[in-house]
C-alpha cells in the first residue's frame, strides 16, 4: 500500500511541484487547500480536498480517515509587503493555522512535520553566506511568522514526539521541466516571472524597487534556486524523518547571488526582448543581500541542486510562461 503524504497548500507554485514528485516516487499525496491562491489546474481531480486550515473540525476528520504518515505543510501567505501592511492577515494564516494544523496532527497520531520556512527569518545578514545558525532577526511580519513556528516545534517535540524538519529556502524559481507545473501567482510578486511578462507583452515594464542599497550595482542581490532542486530536498527531508533522521533546520540555496539588474540582463539574453525597467523607491522590509549557505543539508542528507545556473532557471520558466497550461483545465 502507497503511504499517504498530506500536502497542505499542495495547489500552490512549490506545492504542486511537490506532489508530481511524490507521485512519481511511489507516494500517495493528498492534497489539503483553500484555493486562495492555489489553482485547481495544478490537481488532479483525486488528490484535493478543498479545506482551510482555520477549520480545525475538517482538518482532523481528514487527517483520522487518511491517516497520512507525514504532513509537508506550504500552506502560507508569503508576500513580503503584503504582511507589512496586513500583518494580522499573516500571523492568523501562517502562525495560527500553522498551529491549528500541528495539534490536529497530535490528536491523529501524525508525527512527522516538513515546514516550508524562509530565509526571511534571517533578517539583515551578519554574514554572508547565511549559515543556520545565523541569528533569527525577522525585518517583516512573513520573517517573524516563520521564526514563531520554527521555535515552537522542539517544544512540540519535547511534549509530543513531534518530529520535524524545517527548509528555509531563499528565492524560489523555474518551471517543473515537463511544462506542466509552473508559477502563477495573482498578484505576482516575484522578480523572474514578473520580468519574463515583460517580455511576453503581459506588462509594459519592470520596475526596480530600490537602486541605493550597498551593492556592486545598487540593487538587491538574491540566491535563486530551481523549483524542482527544492521539490527533491523536501522528499529528502521527509525520507530521512521516515527513516530516523534527527529533527533538523536546513538552508536551500545554490550559495550565488544575483543582483536585480544581472537577473533582467539575463533574461534579456533569454527572451530577445529589451524588457524596458523603471528605478522606483525601495520596498519595506528587503534586505539587501540574502545568499544562503546550504552546506549543510549538502553533507548530512546528500542534496544537491542540479539547475543552479541563472540562466537555465530563467529558460525553464520562460518555456512554462510560453506554454502555459493554466487555461486548459485541470491536469488529467
Amino acid at each position: 500500500m502507497k503511504k499517504v503524504i498530506l500536502v497542505t497548500g499542495g495547489a500552490g507554485y512549490i506545492g504542486s511541484h511537490v506532489v508530481k514528485e511524490l507521485e512519481r516516487k511511489g507516494y500517495q499525496p493528498l492534497v489539503y487547500d483553500n484555493l486562495s491562491t492555489g489553482h485547481r489546474w495544478a490537481m488532479k481531480r483525486d488528490e484535493l480536498i478543498e479545506g482551510d486550515l482555520g477549520d480545525k473540525a475538517h482538518l482532523q476528520k481528514i487527517l483520522h480517515k487518511e491517516k497520512p504518515v507525514a504532513v509537508m505543510h506550504f500552506a502560507a501567505r508569503s508576500i513580503v509587503s503584503e504582511s507589512v501592511e496586513r500583518p494580522e492577515l499573516y500571523f492568523r494564516n501562517n502562525v495560527i493555522n500553522t498551529f491549528n494544523l500541528l495539534e490536529a496532527m497530535l490528536a491523529s497520531g501524525v508525527q512527522y512535520f516538513i515546514f516550508s520556512s524562509s530565509a526571511a527569518v534571517y533578517g539583515n545578514p551578519q554574514q554572508v553566506p547565511i549559515p543556520e545558525d545565523h541569528p533569527l532577526d525577522p525585518v517583516n511580519p512573513y520573517g517573524e511568522g516563520k521564526v514563531v513556528v520554527e521555535r515552537a516545534l522542539p517544544w512540540y517535540e519535547e511534549a509530543h514526539d513531534l518530529r520535524h524538519i524545517s527548509l528555509r529556502y531563499f528565492n524560489a524559481a523555474g518551471a517543473d521541466p515537463e511544462g506542466e507545473l509552473g508559477e502563477d501567482h495573482n498578484p505576482e510578486t516575484h522578480l523572474i516571472p514578473r520580468v519574463l511578462e515583460v517580455a511576453a507583452m503581459k506588462r509594459p515594464l519592470i520596475e526596480i524597487y530600490g537602486t541605493d542599497y550597498d551593492t556592486p550595482d545598487g540593487t538587491c542581490i538574491r540566491d535563486y534556486i530551481h523549483v524542482t532542486d527544492l521539490v527533491q530536498a523536501h522528499i529528502l527531508a521527509m525520507e530521512a524523518l521516515l527513516n530516523g533522521h534527527p529533527s533538523r533546520v536546513y538552508n536551500l540555496g545554490n550559495q550565488r547571488g544575483f543582483s536585480v539588474r544581472e537577473v533582467i540582463e539575463v533574461a534579456r539574453g533569454v527572451t530577445g526582448h529589451p524588457i524596458p525597467t523603471k528605478e522606483s523607491p525601495r520596498r519595506p522590509g528587503d534586505p539587501p543581500v540574502l545568499i544562503a549557505s546550504s552546506e549543510r543539508i549538502k553533507k548530512e542528507l546528500g542534496w544537491k541542486p542540479h539547475h543552479d545556473d541563472l540562466r537555465t532557471i530563467i529558460e525553464k520558466a520562460w518555456r512554462w510562461i510560453l506554454t502555459e497550461k493554466k487555461d486548459k483545465g485541470p491536469l488529467c
